[in-house]
């Protein structure tokens, strides 16, 4: 006859709902994984199933009370590690996004703004249409492999236990700032051409006031928007996986205390 203690179920919850929360937090923020396309039955099934095949790999776990304080800690703990990784990748989409914006804004797409359920935000077919391909980059290199090697790999250089998580949050900080940077360096040239499109409608509208700018300086900003994107497109391949290379390496970063650094 099989008995079951109280012991031995609270060892097992232990074991599989730290891990897991840690999991978790990651897929909720990471690209791919966050979509809001994907229900969340399933992002829950593919944690667990993480979590069921990461859990013998890892260290040992310390039995701490799951209702008490240090268990609450640990709990929080973990929460904070999985954003932190999620986060780190985030921000190379964040960039992609923001390169769109910019370039939708100048051609003439504001006018054309939707609901955005990812951001749950307003935003414009350009930038939903380079962050798909940004996906489709970062599928094609195996990112959601590079993911779950993260995941993997935090248990090990940040165990569970109470100490603390070992996150420089300045670090993120300053990766945050690769935001602005990256997003105009994508967006510089279509921006660029269409500035230079912009003055010279200026000039025509000045030499020739009859001329209606609302009537042409439109359809012509926006068809040489599509046209700059067009053949923009090829030169921006290499620079977006450059992004995701180096969101790779945060996310190792984060992975990787300053302790086991040194």
């Amino acid at each position: 006859m099989i008995t079951l203690s109280t012991e031995f179920l609270q060892s097992w919850i232990i074991n599989l709902l730290w891990p897991l929360t840690r999991i978790l937090a990651v897929i909720a923020i990471v690209p791919i994984f966050s979509h809001t396309t994907i229900p969340n039955r399933v992002r829950l099934g593919l944690g667990i199933m993480l979590t069921i095949i990461i859990v013998p790999t890892i260290p040992s776990i310390p039995k701490f009370e799951i209702f008490s304080l240090d268990g609450l800690l640990i709990l929080i703990q973990q929460l904070i590690i999985g954003f932190a990784i999620g986060f780190s990748m985030r921000l190379v989409f964040s960039a992609v996004d923001l390169a769109g914006q910019l370039i939708g804004l100048t051609m003439g797409l504001g006018f054309a703004q939707f609901f955005d359920p990812q951001t749950n935000g307003q935003s414009t077919a350009l930038n939903q249409f380079l962050v798909l391909l940004a996906m489709l980059v970062f599928l094609s290199l195996d990112g959601h492999l590079i993911i779950v090697t993260a995941m993997a790999n935090s248990f090990i250089t940040m165990p569970i236990s109470l100490n603390g998580p070992g996150i420089n949050p300045l670090q993120i900080a300053q990766w945050g700032g690769t935001i602005f940077s990256a997003g105009l360096m994508l967006a510089l040239p279509a921006v660029c051409a269409l500035l230079i499109t912009n003055m010279a409608l200026g000039i025509l509208t000045r030499t020739a006031p009859q001329l209606n700018l609302f009537g042409i300086g439109f359809p012509i900003t926006l068809s040489m928007g599509f046209l700059i994107v067009a053949l923009s497109l090829p030169g921006m391949l290499q620079p977006i996986i450059k992004f995701i290379e180096q969101g790779t390496e945060n996310m190792m970063q984060v992975a990787v205390p300053n302790s086991v650094n040194k």
